[in-house]
């Protein structure tokens, strides 16, 4: 199944990639598609790109539903089987 998912930047590295928190989980993703982009901001996240910033609070009410329905916990603990196994 794949999502677009809020995430919070964390950091901006070089070559317009960023590191985001996604529930906990730190990931590297292209921010070439965005401009203006700080740490702090929310932006919408899909296959390792960013794809637009997101208000924080629409962000928040996002998350929320994610989680009630278990679909950000199951993308999460996807995305940590995937990286084990490139590891």
């Amino acid at each position: 199944m794949c999502l677009a998912i809020p995430v919070k930047v964390e950091q901006l590295l070089a070559d317009d990639v960023a590191v985001v928190n996604i529930g906990g989980v730190k990931k590297e993703i292209s921010i070439a598609l965005i401009e203006d982009l700080a740490i702090g901001d929310y932006v919408i996240m899909h296959v390792g790109y960013a794809l637009n910033k997101i208000d924080p609070e629409e962000a928040a009410k996002t998350l929320a539903l994610f989680e009630e329905m278990g679909v950000l916990t199951a993308a999460i603990a996807e995305h940590a089987a995937s990286e084990n196994e490139n590891s």
